[in-house]
């Protein structure tokens, strides 16, 4: 089996592209960033899921991103909008997939791979600079001239199955693969024990994406919602 480094952060597109990638038959190695985001549910959740999913192994990363701030998912007098905004909202963490990928990119030249899955998305999204295609293939073509492999004549793909899916589509898929979705933590405010929110951003896109795909949305809730 052909190894891959699989970005997972527990949520729901991360976990879709981790059974995709296995489904494709690679030797998954997940990578998970503890960024101080204020949700770390997710990542006791990335844990369920990659021993759920049959991971070859799990790593979690620890990164000072909540020293720098700027969003609202790593710095505590931001609050996390629960309406709808305009533009790019507060929850972007200023260059996080970024980051996310050049990690991923040193792990893949160390354990020889040549693919590297994100569970990045710019249909239902919340408007982030960093899920674009354009950015995908930007930082393909800039591993490809930063590394010893690419130098060297190994072409390293930065696979990004879900970019052109709807979430309905997504959750159908990821159906498909036995994702169980009841494992995933997506809320932008959880609580300790990944009890969702129902009124951020990720909620909503999240809630309405089941409700589009027709199935019982699995998540745990810590409000009543609609």
């Amino acid at each position: 089996m052909k190894p891959a480094v699989i970005l997972l952060s527990g949520g729901l597109d991360s976990a879709t592209v981790l059974a995709i990638a296995r489904e494709a038959g690679y030797a998954c190695h997940a990578l998970s960033l503890d960024y101080g985001q204020r949700h770390k549910a997710e990542l006791a959740a990335a844990a369920r899921v990659a021993i759920s999913l049959g991971a070859a192994e799990h790593r979690v990363i620890r990164l000072g991103l909540g020293d720098i701030g700027g969003s609202a998912l790593t710095d505590a007098s931001i609050a996390v909008p629960e309406s709808p905004t305009d533009g790019i909202p507060v929850t972007y963490v200023p260059a996080r997939n970024t980051v996310m990928l050049a990690l991923a990119l040193a792990w893949a030249e160390v354990l020889g791979a040549r693919d590297i899955f994100i569970g990045v998305n710019a249909v239902d999204y919340s408007g982030y600079p960093d899920c674009r295609p354009e950015f995908i293939e930007a930082f393909e073509h800039m591993a490809n001239l930063a590394t010893r492999a690419g130098v060297e004549g190994t072409k390293l793909r930065i696979h990004a199955p879900l970019q052109h899916l709807s979430k309905a589509q997504i959750i159908l898929r990821g159906i498909e693969l036995g994702v169980d979705y009841g494992q995933t933590v997506s809320c932008y405010q959880a609580t300790p024990d990944g009890l969702a929110c129902g009124r951020c951003d990720s909620c909503r896109l999240r809630r309405d994406g089941f409700l589009a795909a027709g199935k019982p949305d699995p998540t745990g809730y810590a409000h009543k919602t609609r």
